[in-house]
């Protein structure tokens, strides 16, 4: 009698679906309350959470009860706080915040900071160092341009890689 094994083993990059980027704060730019964020305010603040292994939470609507994913990038660009981040796709908020992002109706990106140094230069605060506290997604941002640019969807990868195991398992168990 002839052994028959057949071997299926997915070795497949896990899917990119739920992973965004955009800016969590612009340079130069005057936001709601008065305050425009100065080049380099973010960077002792970035340091030092990587130096400890942490990016700051991501909070939906400044809840720290609603925790909607994970930042795995911050960084300041010539544009602002570049941010990437991934939504919980496994739970029930983070499933949610991505549908309402990939469909254009969660769009703003607000940082939940204390100040370190600034200076007022007339009604105007600049603010030239932050303590980052918390990074959320919200409908409306203090800064207009603080936005998430772009949301990434499944492929049809996550689907394939979930097909293959199923039948990598069937046919083991017969």
């Amino acid at each position: 009698m002839t052994d028959r094994r057949l071997f299926l083993e997915t070795r497949l990059a896990p899917s990119e679906e739920g992973v965004f980027e955009g800016h969590a704060a612009v340079f130069g730019e005057r936001n709601w309350h008065g305050e425009i964020v100065q080049s380099g305010a973010f960077k002792r603040t970035i340091a030092e959470h990587a130096s400890r292994g942490i990016n700051p939470p991501m909070l939906l609507h400044h809840d720290p009860r609603n925790i909607g994913g994970t930042w795995t990038e911050l960084r300041e660009d010539g544009r602002g706080l570049f941010v990437r981040g991934q939504f919980a796709m496994r739970t029930t908020a983070g499933k949610e915040a991505y549908e309402l992002a990939s469909m254009g109706a969660l769009t703003g990106i607000s940082i939940g900071f204390r100040e370190r140094a600034g200076k007022d230069v007339g009604s105007v605060r600049h603010l030239t160092d932050i303590d980052l506290v918390e990074i959320s997604l919200v409908a409306l941002p203090s800064a207009d341009g603080a936005r998430i640019k772009s949301v990434r969807a499944d492929s049809g990868l996550a689907a394939f890689i979930t097909a293959a195991r199923e039948a990598a398992s069937f046919i083991r168990t017969h």
